[in-house]
């Protein structure tokens, strides 16, 4: 506890003595160049931040350029009501995502704007993380609270839509990167794009190893081996205009990820090792109409991941299809309309599961009704959902707004959400069970956001979830619970007190717990495991000149519970995970002709002893340094 305290007393100590005086701001407001930010996520149109209403963080591409070093999970885990655990664990490790306390499975992840899933996945078809490099993306956009009238079934806690790199600004262009750095870390990338009249491309490839650190933490007097991880990655993305008004798409990524893996918490096993692959490919097609734009979708997603070891060979196979078209339209000036219908087919193969090579079928049409006035915007929206094995099911959004003319903005979500049992939960190796039920979920958040003339933006948002039928796994199998309920609060601010100077701090409180019924009791326990309660971010950023750039980033996350199996009891034992601190640090050199920069990342700077998961290894001091050239 005294520990804590001290973490959170060095955290408001750094707050205080980086924040400026607000009265020596001068009077442009980054906070109006917000507002006008054109965002997609949020409405599957484009539309600017000052015309929607939903909690929406946007990652751009200066910052992806300014997190060198990183990979996608440590720029993730940077950002407020965001933790990705296994972050900073060895890179070969798995990463789970926690968007407001939910798990993994709750947070839909798509790639420019079609979702990917992987339905013979254990974690409930969460797309694996470590299957997408950093250098492939342009923009992020973090879209919270349910989405499922949007974005369909698994849009629980909210979606993460990943912008790939299309085209350049000529013809012809070139970007290379190389980077060096701790456990004998490398890192490459080549890309080629290009742009002209109706054709555009992007091509490349990226290769990532490292030695690793061991996943399993050692005891005193072990001597357990390094685990080391390699990542392999094609991708291409083209683009064909004909007419000014139709533009195709089509595109195709390939990862393969593989290494080693530890035997469990304290438990080193040499023989372990896994294999994953990922295939994802498919078209867009965008037809524009005088007020309005046509969009069709279609993409093909096919992971293949071999677990092979001191207790054999386990493989899994998920094959999962989306289709989508729908159109947006201008009835007036103030009135928008959407609709659209999406249909999804989800294949497991496995001839060892419950039911042999299993699958399901999910066909859902929706529609959403925009109103917009000089101050006043409202969204509200449907969609039906029709499952082959468990039926119909209806969800619904309604995300109220209003904006003073200086600059405060109050707003208000209500929302629904479905997320059926995944094709592993009902037929897999372990723990399957053929009659659970869905998932159905209740969302509700409320904000007041204040933009000023002082170059100062905040945001404060109470959030409450209400899942009926939670899915855990409860030894031997996958049972429905009573109820969840998670609440918290998350509150951000950026200050620009010169053109070379930004500073970004953020803090989020979630807690949350699950009610059951056994034998006419009543039972609530805290299920949120691995997740703190507390976190707290700050990052500060100082350009010299055109040619320097470098920033601060220090983040504190509060203790956690986790849980672990006893071997010698067999049973789930609940262990407290301590506080730990975070500082990182980045220095870049650029110039302009030709296009390169130098830069170094040291992550971990207070070289700090904590655990993402009981048992399990994270990175101390750790260094990464390198060049990238664009010609």
């Amino acid at each position: 506890m005294k520990k804590e305290k001290r973490v959170w007393a060095i955290t408001l100590i750094v707050l205080w003595w980086l924040a400026p005086n607000p009265t020596r701001a001068q009077q442009d407001s980054l906070s109006l160049r917000q507002l006008k930010e054109v965002v997609i996520t949020a409405t599957k149109f484009p539309k600017t931040q000052s015309e929607t209403g939903k909690v929406l963080t946007v990652i751009d591409e200066e910052m992806i350029m300014r997190s060198q070093g990183k990979d996608l999970a440590q720029l993730l885990n940077e950002q407020v009501g965001l933790v990705i655990n296994g972050a900073n664990s060895n890179p070969g490790k798995d990463k789970s995502v926690y968007l407001r306390g939910a798990k993994n499975e709750y947070t839909l992840i798509l790639i420019d704007g079609v979702p990917v899933n992987d339905p013979s996945g254990v974690s409930g078809g969460a797309y694996d993380l470590r299957l997408l490099s950093l250098d492939q993306v342009e923009r992020i956009e973090i879209l919270k609270g349910s989405q499922s009238t949007l974005y369909g079934s698994d849009a629980v806690a909210g979606v993460i839509n990943i912008i790939t790199k299309r085209d350049g600004s000529k013809p012809v262009e070139f970007l290379g990167s190389l980077s060096y750095g701790s456990y004998n870390s490398w890192n490459g990338t080549a890309v080629v794009s290009g742009k002209t009249k109706h054709f555009d491309y992007n091509a490349g490839y990226t290769s990532f190893s490292t030695d690793g650190i061991s996943e399993a933490k050692e005891k005193v007097g072990g001597d357990f081996d390094k685990d080391d991880a390699r990542q392999e990655s094609l991708h291409a993305n083209l683009g064909f205009k004909p007419t000014d008004r139709l533009a195709f798409k089509p595109f195709v990524r390939f990862t393969k990820f593989d290494g080693k893996y530890d035997g469990g918490p304290f438990a080193d096993d040499i023989l372990n090792k896994y294999e994953a692959t990922l295939l994802n490919t498919g078209a867009q097609a965008n037809y524009s109409l005088k007020k309005g734009s046509l969009n069709m979708q279609y993409a093909y997603n096919q992971s293949d991941r071999v677990f092979d070891g001191t207790y054999g060979k386990s493989t899994y196979t998920g094959k999962f299809n989306h289709a989508e078209v729908f159109m947006n339209y201008e009835l007036t000036k103030q009135l928008q309309l959407l609709g659209g219908v999406t249909v999804q087919d989800l294949k497991m193969l496995d001839t060892t599961s419950v039911e042999k090579n299993p699958s399901a079928l999910l066909a859902s049409p929706y529609v959403s009704v925009f109103m917009n006035t000089k101050n006043f915007s409202v969204e509200l929206g449907g969609r039906y959902n029709h499952h082959t094995q468990f039926g119909q099911n209806f969800t619904f959004s309604f995300n109220p707004s209003y904006r003073w003319q200086n600059g405060l903005k109050a707003f208000v979500n209500l929302s629904t959400g479905f997320k059926a049992p995944t094709l592993y939960q009902l037929y897999g190796q372990y723990g399957a069970n053929p009659d659970l039920k869905p998932e159905r979920s209740q969302s509700r958040s409320r904000s007041s956001v204040g933009f000023t003339k002082q170059k100062i933006e905040g945001r404060m948002v109470f959030f409450a979830r209400r899942i009926e039928d939670v899915i855990v796994y409860a030894y031997p199998t996958n049972v429905n619970l009573n109820e969840q309920n998670d609440r918290g609060v998350e509150w951000e601010l950026t200050v620009t007190p010169t053109p070379k100077l930004t500073l970004k701090a953020f803090y989020a409180y979630v807690t949350g717990d699950v009610t059951t019924t056994t034998n006419n009791k009543d039972t609530t326990f805290n299920n949120l495991i691995r997740r703190p309660k507390n976190s707290f971010g700050l990052n500060a950023g100082y350009r010299l000149n055109q040619k320097w750039y470098s920033s601060l980033n220090l983040q504190s996350f509060g203790k956690r519970e986790d849980l672990y199996f006893d071997e010698s009891t067999f049973t789930s034992q609940q262990v407290t995970l301590t506080s730990y601190v975070l500082l990182d640090v980045y220095v870049e050199y650029s110039l302009p002709k030709p296009s390169l920069t130098l830069f170094l990342q040291g992550k971990n700077l207070l070289n700090q002893n904590y655990e993402e998961v009981y048992g399990y290894s994270t990175m101390g001091i750790n260094m990464q340094g390198g060049v990238k050239i664009k010609l």
